[in-house]
């Protein structure tokens, strides 16, 4: 089927609420690691991914702990900081003491707001617009909210260790083959809300010209709710990006907006 065009969802800040979940979990392990003297702000951790390259919130999580220890003139060789100690740490706070079984997670991930429903992909469909997801979550914390809490069947989904992490675009050209394995690809958009995102799609514009790529900003929920001067410092951020457009939510993004988006 040629599709009038692909919509390719980041799921973290568009799909779901992650401001209780993955950013806490994000603070709980930086204050963890540095012994309770520090707990970063949301605006802190914003302006870290701000940077572009910390879309993994396990590295950014390190990060965050040997900028804390830097500021404390201690050198980053000088710290016994165990990258697998330090996911662990993370992980029991997202997902809950039972890490393998989706049915077991009683942490943070089982309190997330879910931003989006099936109708909502349904109305895509019906609309000749192919969708599929490109995330840097763990496959199974993504698929626990798409299929579990969403209750998509078998959605196509590229997530962490499938491809490379953001902004390297190969993930999004998985989904985007995958969904129309022609020489002619349909206009694709990128929906995601963060800088790494929309670095995403001009990566992808650069390294294959011959095609039509959109990068679609959306405000995460905490973005939202920290105020409109806030929002609008954010919504400047996802533009100078790259961003087409900046959405408050991504169920602006409807049918009729995608194919004014690539008509235009």
């Amino acid at each position: 089927m040629t599709w009038q065009a692909i919509a390719v969802f980041d799921i973290d800040g568009v799909i779901r609420d992650v401001s209780g979940s993955y950013r806490r979990a994000l603070a709980d392990t930086v204050e963890h690691f540095t012994a309770g003297a520090y707990r970063p702000s949301s605006e802190e951790i914003d302006t870290l991914k701000g940077e572009g390259c910390w879309n993994n919130d396990w590295e950014a999580s390190q990060e965050l702990v040997y900028r804390y220890f830097e500021g404390q003139s201690q050198l980053r060789s000088q710290l016994r900081l165990d990258y697998g100690t330090l996911v662990d740490f993370f992980q029991r706070r997202y997902r809950g003491p039972v890490l393998e079984d989706p049915s077991q997670w009683t942490g943070y991930i089982s309190q997330e707001p879910v931003l989006v429903t099936a109708s909502y992909f349904a109305e895509l469909t019906a609309a000749e617009i192919g969708w599929g997801f490109f995330s840097g979550a763990t496959r199974g914390s993504a698929a626990y909210i798409l299929e579990h809490r969403i209750g998509l069947q078998a959605p196509l989904l590229v997530a962490m260790h499938d491809a490379p992490g953001k902004p390297d675009p190969t993930g999004l050209f998985q989904v985007v083959n995958q969904l129309q394995p022609a020489v002619a690809i349909s206009p694709v958009l990128y929906i995601g809300d963060t800088v790494a995102d929309m670095h995403t799609v001009q990566q992808a514009q650069q390294q294959r010209p011959q095609d039509h790529w959109l990068g679609i900003g959306i405000l995460p929920p905490h973005v939202i709710a920290t105020g409109t001067a806030y929002a609008q410092d954010y919504t400047a951020r996802l533009q100078a990006a790259g961003a087409t457009i900046v959405l408050p939510k991504v169920s602006d993004l409807t049918s009729a907006k995608i194919k004014a988006l690539v008509a235009s």
